[in-house]
């Protein structure tokens, strides 16, 4: 019995940890190539930071005046926004800004603002813009937020 309690509960962990899987939604060039993206913890808890990281290659430096912009839409209707100065969050984590090319993985947190809207599926999409006005990245994915 505590055999079949103890995969119960591995179980139930993978569950609540499972990740969800982004797309590029990136509708031109992009100056990272990015070959992993994931968010965490997932789901996302409403008012608690989450963090994204991605990896991939980048191609030019990321420079001052870089934006991370964050959208949520549900049945099509803006639900989320959250805009931040990309640079800044990379100077708090202790890389400023020029990012160089040599860089491999990106880590960014954020706070899940409390207007989120918890226990539905949202369509995030996460997008970077480099200062000289070109695509990082952008990135998609069905989310959930919950109170936690």
């Amino acid at each position: 019995m505590k055999f079949i309690a103890a995969i119960a509960a591995l179980v139930v962990a993978a569950v609540a940890n499972a990740q969800v899987p982004f797309t590029n939604c990136a509708s031109g060039p992009t100056q990272i190539a990015i070959q992993t993206f994931s968010i965490a913890p997932y789901p996302l808890c409403i008012n608690q930071n989450v963090c994204a990281t991605g990896t991939g290659i980048l191609n030019t430096p990321v420079i001052a005046g870089s934006t991370l912009s964050i959208t949520g839409r549900y049945l099509g209707r803006l639900v989320y926004t959250d805009n931040h100065d990309l640079c800044t969050l990379m100077a708090s984590q202790g890389f400023p800004c020029p990012l160089p090319t040599t860089m491999t993985s990106i880590t960014a947190c954020v706070l899940v603002k409390p207007n989120a809207p918890p226990n539905i599926g949202v369509a995030l999409q996460v997008v970077a813009v480099n200062g000289d006005g070109g695509t990082l990245f952008c990135q998609a994915a069905t989310v959930t937020a919950k109170v936690c």
